[in-house]
């Protein structure tokens, strides 16, 4: 039987697989039969993350996504591995909350500078191989998956840093698509809303829980391994005539028309 989101033949780089989201992401791009570059900053988490996929189906490189030449090394030593790229996923990110009157600086750049200054500088060197590759006859094409949120098309208190760089995120995939499509490379956007990872542990606390439960009409948290699916799905060939989209995949706590 034919799987449509095989990832056979197919390797991916993956921002923030050390851990939540990024790792179940890249779990599940190894168990569909394709190989994947681990990136983040966390060495001890990439080593074991490495450990579990296999040496023969994972690469590991350890740096800050946000550092002009770092995506490029990250590209080339793929291609080295596993001789071409085909997939990109920018999960990389981190918060700084504060209200936006007592905001420094400080906090605003470096969440822009992670989330939407690293997935642009990824964004980039993918983008230049798959040209590359194109214009040496391979017509393969490839597949990025920028992560946005929920707080990019709504807005969220206390994070106006976190809220601009994913609305930045949305706006600069749908111009890496209407850039890239002659190469048959699509970008599109997954937005999350709450997931259980360690990245919005105080949101799920006793605090929050019960007044964002309430807004989700599956009315319980996601897990890291279904939302996962998701992006694989926009990865493979299931997907192929899907590009420069959003798809919310949220609980229900967001609906677009």
């Amino acid at each position: 039987m034919i799987n449509p989101m095989s990832l056979e033949g197919r390797s991916v780089i993956v921002t923030g697989a050390g851990q939540g989201i990024g790792l179940a992401v890249a779990r599940l791009v190894v168990a569909l039969g394709g190989t994947v570059a681990l990136v983040d900053m966390n060495a001890e988490a990439l080593a074991a993350a490495r450990a579990e996929l296999g040496e023969d189906r994972a690469l590991r490189m350890i740096g800050d996504v946000s550092e002009p030449d770092f995506a490029g090394a990250v590209v080339a030593e793929a291609v080295s591995k596993f001789g071409a790229v085909h997939g990109l996923v920018n999960m990389a990110g981190l918060t700084r909350p504060a209200m936006i009157h007592k905001m420094t600086l400080e906090q605003w750049r470096l969440v822009l500078d992670v989330h939407l200054t690293g997935a642009f500088l990824f964004l980039q060197a993918f983008g230049a191989h798959c040209i590359a590759r194109h214009k040496a006859g391979d017509e393969s094409g490839g597949s990025i998956v920028d992560i946005s949120s929920d707080a990019g098309v709504q807005g969220t208190i206390g994070q106006a840093n976190y809220a601009t760089a994913k609305a930045g995120i949305i706006g600069t995939s749908m111009a890496a698509a209407r850039e890239f499509a002659r190469y048959n490379v699509r970008a599109n956007t997954v937005a999350f809303g709450m997931v259980e990872t360690p990245m919005t542990e105080t949101i799920r606390g006793e605090k929050f829980r019960d007044t964002y439960l309430a807004r989700i009409p599956l009315a319980r948290w996601a897990q890291p391994e279904e939302v996962a699916a998701p992006v694989a799905f926009l990865l493979s060939d299931a997907s192929s005539y899907i590009t420069g989209q959003r798809l919310s995949v949220n609980g229900g706590s967001q609906m677009n028309p």
